[in-house]
C-alpha cells in the first residue's frame, strides 16, 4: 500500500482521486454531456468533442477506472452513463468538504 494512502482518511483520499479525475476540461464536458441524457456514444463524444477520438478514448478510460462512468458494449461502439451509485458517493464526499472548510475572514487577501 502506498504509504500516503495511509496516512489519510479513507474520504481523503476518495476526494483526491475524483478531483484528480475531474481535473481535465474534457472529462468536465464528457460528464456534462452524459449528465444531459441517458446514455453516449463513444463516437458521438468523439464528433462533439474538438480532440482526437483516441484522447476521447483516453479520457473515458480515466473516468471509467474512477468509476464515474460505465461503459456497455453495443458492438460496433460503446455506449457510455454515468454511474448513478458512485456520482452520489462524489456529491456526499465534496458536498461535505466544502460543507465543513470555512475560510475565515481574516484570511482574505485586499488587493
Amino acid at each position: 500500500m502506498d504509504k500516503d494512502k495511509r496516512i489519510y482518511t479513507v474520504e481523503q483520499n476518495q476526494i483526491s482521486r475524483f478531483a484528480k479525475v475531474l481535473s481535465h476540461p474534457v472529462r468536465v464536458a464528457i460528464l456534462q454531456m452524459l449528465a444531459s441524457q441517458k446514455y453516449c456514444y463513444h463516437g458521438d463524444m468523439s464528433e462533439l468533442l474538438p480532440v482526437a477520438k483516441s484522447t476521447v478514448s483516453q479520457h473515458l478510460k480515466e473516468l471509467k477506472d474512477a468509476g464515474l462512468i460505465q461503459g456497455e458494449i453495443t458492438s460496433p461502439t460503446i455506449k457510455y452513463c454515468i454511474n448513478k451509485k458512485n456520482w452520489s458517493l462524489v456529491k456526499k464526499l465534496f458536498e461535505t468538504l466544502l460543507t465543513e472548510i470555512e475560510v475565515s475572514e481574516s484570511c482574505y487577501m485586499i488587493i
